[in-house]
């Protein structure tokens, strides 16, 4: 297990204003929290005050992402690769351009991600809980879990972290929403619109070692 950062790349590529998220006249941070915790247009497609406000596969956004991943993780041929809270898919599209014989799976929360997914990919994913994989023991050659596992509940994390280490072999990574000082930890209070998992980095490892959860994870700081 180790700290391994993918993420920052995508991430400090957003400029945020923290202050205007949460005082928003037509969308203050409560009222976009309850729209998004729905998981359907709002959240994905709706007004950017809300939550992505079009989220849209980008050329190459993804690939980043991949090509880092791909050189840490040495996988067999045709891997088996899964993806828990994969949205649109887009990762796992991305995936297929460079391991284009790769057996993958997305599960995702949202029935209208699902709809709206990556035609390429639409039929590999499925509606599911992260608490509760349909796969058995040992199945994934990967297992990646992407700003996900943040958004649930103490007594629904730690299921998850067991099902995820369950299904996967060695190779597995997840990334979520943490902080470090105060400034970040209000900047998370007010940016985030799903978050129910507020843990510092050292929190955070006590869930992993509590769950068990062998794999290599990263944080996501809102500076």
């Amino acid at each position: 297990m180790a700290e391994i950062d993918f993420m920052s790349v995508l991430h400090k590529s957003t400029n945020r204003d923290y202050l205007a998220r949460v005082n928003d006249k037509d969308f203050p941070k409560a009222k976009a929290a309850v729209l998004a915790k729905k998981w359907d247009y709002d959240y994905w497609d709706g007004d950017r005050r809300i939550n992505y406000g079009g989220y849209r596969y980008m050329e190459g956004r993804w690939e980043k992402v991949v090509k880092e991943m791909l050189s840490r993780y040495q996988l067999p041929p045709s891997p088996k690769i899964l993806d828990i809270g994969c949205g649109k898919g887009f990762l796992l599209f991305d995936i297929l351009k460079y391991i284009p014989d790769a057996d993958i799976y997305g599960l995702d929360i949202s029935e209208y991600a699902i709809n709206n997914s990556k035609q390429e990919v639409k039929e590999k994913i499925i509606l599911g809980n992260a608490t509760n994989l349909p796969w058995e023991d040992n199945y994934f050659d990967l297992v990646i879990s992407i700003t996900t596992l943040h958004n649930l509940h103490a007594y629904d994390l730690d299921k998850a972290l067991r099902e995820m280490e369950r299904v996967g072999k060695k190779n597995k990574y997840l990334c979520v929403e943490s902080y470090r000082n105060e400034v970040e930890k209000a900047n998370l209070l007010y940016w985030q619109v799903t978050c129910e998992a507020f843990n510092t980095p050292k929190e955070w490892e006590w869930w992993f070692s509590n769950t068990n959860y062998t794999g290599d994870y990263s944080f996501i700081y809102f500076e």
